[in-house]
């Protein structure tokens, strides 16, 4: 069997639902910055549970289009990189991911040819 405690110990959030919404996984550090919603009680629970109108039906939207949402996003004076993404077993969709990143306010950026 696989080691994936890599991932639970990944710096960034890591959070992981089926194709209804119900999540699946999080890492911990997901379970940190949702400590307030229940953390780690999340898992199995429905994720558009979380998110208010509009979110809730955008996310919805996505999940039935499995069309990826990339967006910054900056909450109690840290910026936060999101990346929701349909996820995949094969060819099989299998539901929807979430990575947040933060990110210092200000960052190079390089434009690398080739």
């Amino acid at each position: 069997m696989e080691d994936h405690s890599w991932v639970r110990a990944f710096a960034g959030s890591i959070t992981v639902c089926d194709p209804d919404g119900i999540i699946l996984e999080m890492n911990d550090k997901a379970k940190e910055n949702f400590k307030d919603q229940g953390g780690s009680k999340l898992i199995g629970t429905n994720l558009f549970d979380c998110h208010p109108e509009p979110a809730r039906s955008k996310l919805k939207g996505l999940m039935e289009t499995q069309k990826t949402n990339v967006y910054t996003v900056e909450k109690k004076g840290k910026r936060k990189f999101i990346y929701q993404a349909p996820w995949y077993r094969g060819e099989k969709y299998c539901g929807f991911l979430e990575l947040i990143l933060e990110i210092p306010a200000q960052m190079p950026h390089f434009v690398r040819n080739g």
